[in-house]
């Protein structure tokens, strides 16, 4: 599946098409010997159009961030493509991939790992300044200024260090240094999940503005449904390694078709009362199957609760079912 039949291919800005990241399991101490592998990620394919965002979720260690960190060609894929504006990355190298660089960057996860506490706040947001070479001595300083302003953040915290700051100001340190080089994609990380709840809103909104200021391009990554509908435009639901349902947010929401997918909106609580006490919430059975050693057919078969004879056998074709809803069952579009 590429999705590019129905959509013009000059809005498409970043295509992965059969994303595979395996990661090999190794036995011995002076001499290694591979004995398995861990498909982190597991045939994947799908589109993100320029200036949307796209909601990846799942639970966790189902191969979300690998799939952001393949596509940014941080992981080298182990097999697919990933084009971002017509160029295919895992063909690049050295100078050419680096050049590339300049317009995707990552947020990441914790605020508190992901920035140097020996590097000030001014030589952290200015040194990819540095490394591709768009801005030295005042000019720099300048520009590290300026994006501290854009962050919400006072422009002379520049020789502070991490350490002096609280989580939330730490993310928008670490959002500063993702703008630096002017991209157009950046792959939010799971960017409010180490944070207060409080802060988080703040950090949503944040995000949403820079949107539309720079005309960003998002794949936002999280576990957390509720956020995941609100900042996103389509939806991608993600179990061990493969994307069992894409839609459009809404559609996804209002009419899931993969049994996962509506299993993980029914542990989504809603603030009506009176709906909530009607809903049923679906329960699954049994643990997330190692990633080493995944079910034979479809992956979700050992905990579905619809499970035919054929989902043990054979793996459902991820199909459009119409409306460029996509899904990989059995039960729906076969």
């Amino acid at each position: 599946m590429t999705g590019t039949n129905e959509t013009g291919k000059n809005d498409i800005l970043v295509r992965v098409e059969n994303l595979k990241m395996y990661f090999p399991i190794t036995q011995g101490i002076i001499i290694q010997r591979q004995v398995g592998t861990i498909k982190a990620v597991d045939g994947i394919s799908f589109f993100i159009r320029r200036g949307e965002t796209l909601g990846l979720v799942g639970e966790s260690g189902c191969g979300k961030s690998t799939t952001g960190r393949a596509i940014l060609q941080l992981y080298r894929p182990t097999a697919g493509d990933v084009w971002f504006e017509g160029v295919n990355l895992v063909q690049l190298k050295g100078e050419q991939l680096r050049r590339m660089r300049r317009k995707m960057q990552m947020i990441f996860q914790d605020p508190y790992a992901s920035l140097n506490p020996r590097m000030t706040v001014g030589n952290i947001i200015g040194e990819p300044l540095e490394v591709h070479n768009i801005a030295t001595g005042k000019e720099r300083r300048e520009r590290v200024q300026e994006l501290l302003q854009v962050v919400g953040l006072n422009p002379y915290f520049v020789n502070r260090y991490p350490h002096e700051f609280s989580g939330g100001q730490r993310q928008r340190i670490g959002i500063a240094r993702a703008l630096a080089v002017n991209p157009s994609f950046i792959v939010c990380d799971e960017p409010i999940s180490a944070l207060d709840v409080s802060i988080q809103a703040q950090i949503i909104n944040l995000l949403e503005e820079l949107q539309d200021q720079f005309g960003l391009t998002y794949l936002f990554i999280a576990h957390d449904l509720s956020v995941v509908r609100h900042i996103s435009n389509r939806v991608a639901v993600m179990y061990l390694g493969k994307i069992m349902e894409l839609a459009d947010r809404d559609e996804l929401y209002e009419n899931p078709l993969h049994p996962y997918s509506k299993a993980l909106l029914s542990a989504v609580p809603i603030p009506d009362p009176v709906i909530e006490e009607k809903r049923q919430r679906i329960i699954l059975k049994g643990d997330v199957p190692s990633p080493a050693n995944p079910p034979k057919g479809c992956n979700f078969c050992t905990r579905c609760p619809e499970v035919m004879d054929i989902c043990r056998e054979e793996e459902p074709a991820f199909v459009d079912v119409g409306g460029e809803h996509w899904v990989a069952c059995w039960r729906v579009g076969h």
